[in-house]
């Protein structure tokens, strides 16, 4: 099994273009099912069934792996037995069969406008007094913020763009998302201000295939890198909260259904496979509207003496 699990990987990450964080939990999550495999004795790939899936499921129960940890383990699992089935390793689906739980749908956390504001008055570059160690490049960690929140984009989309990735006449932003699918971002005009503004301090070559944003080193950030520099900015702004690239990507998405904008266009600029994935934000801007309505309107709710006894 070992062997057919390597040349599935090989093949999610050189015919797929899955990114390598991606094959790394792909490859963490089916050793751990190869071992399970093992312990069982099981000829391969003659006891893939759905039996065997069956005491999997179980056995993530048993040590007590959140839902959606599971699923994911799972997923992945499936996602290998599909591959078996088309190369002709097994003749049925091992998942036929199965009822797999449902996933644990979490609201996600977003700032509010005025949140966002505040983390915007605490680190404009023309506010920083003096450049201390934790914020050494203001420029580029506010050019930073503003394109999250701009264009909505994942961590590793921004430490993924090249400067010719940036087109300042037309506004958009060329991203390569999961599975390096190329998409378009709109980006507004206080985010493409700032880049340049950065760039203007940056003492490298600016050509067309570097990369956009550089660490301390010179070189290319990390996601790790873009979190820590929104960590940085939250502290600065003296949130208790907490902020990363994700909830700033939360806060694009709501703010722009509370706004008005429909659900395709947020889906197709989040780069979401499916609109399944986007309208959980309709919820939270309907959260939004019930708070407004209850606070707003005097008939929402009756005064403690109109009540009946």
């Amino acid at each position: 099994m070992r062997e057919e699990i390597e040349r599935f990987l090989l093949n999610l990450e050189v015919q797929r273009n899955y990114s390598a964080h991606t094959v790394r939990a792909y490859r963490g999550d089916l050793e751990a099912f190869a071992a399970f495999y093992e312990e069982k004795k099981l000829p391969f790939p003659e006891g893939m069934d759905r039996f065997l899936v069956r005491d999997y499921l179980s056995f993530l129960n048993e040590q007590g792996v959140a839902r959606n940890s599971l699923l994911r383990k799972i997923s992945s699992v499936r996602s290998f037995a599909e591959w078996l089935l088309s190369h002709r390793m097994i003749s049925q689906d091992p998942f036929d069969l199965v009822m797999l739980p449902k996933k644990d749908r979490k609201l996600p956390r977003f700032l509010t406008e005025g949140e966002v504001g505040k983390l915007q008055d605490a680190n404009a570059p023309d506010l920083v007094e003096e450049r201390d160690e934790e914020y050494r490049f203001p420029e580029r960690d506010f050019a930073i913020f503003e394109l999250l929140y701009s264009s909505g984009l994942r961590r590793s989309e921004i430490a993924g763009l090249n400067i010719g990735d940036v087109d300042f006449y037309s506004g958009m932003v060329r991203v390569f998302g999961k599975g390096r699918k190329e998409r378009l971002v709109p980006a507004g005009d206080r985010a493409l201000q700032c880049i340049k503004d950065y760039l203007a301090t940056r003492p490298l070559p600016h050509g067309a295939g570097e990369p956009l944003f550089l660490n301390c080193h010179n070189t290319r950030m990390s996601g790790n890198g873009i979190a820590l520099v929104l960590q940085k900015m939250a502290r600065r702004a003296r949130f208790v909260r907490r902020v990363n690239p994700h909830s700033l990507r939360h806060s694009f998405a709501t703010h722009l259904l509370d706004n008005g904008c429909d659900l395709k266009s947020v889906q197709e600029m989040l780069g979401h496979k499916n609109l399944q994935t986007t309208e959980i934000y309709t919820h939270v801007s309907l959260e939004k509207l019930k708070e407004v309505y209850e606070r707003a309107h005097p008939g929402a709710a009756g005064d403690e003496e109109d009540k009946p006894v």
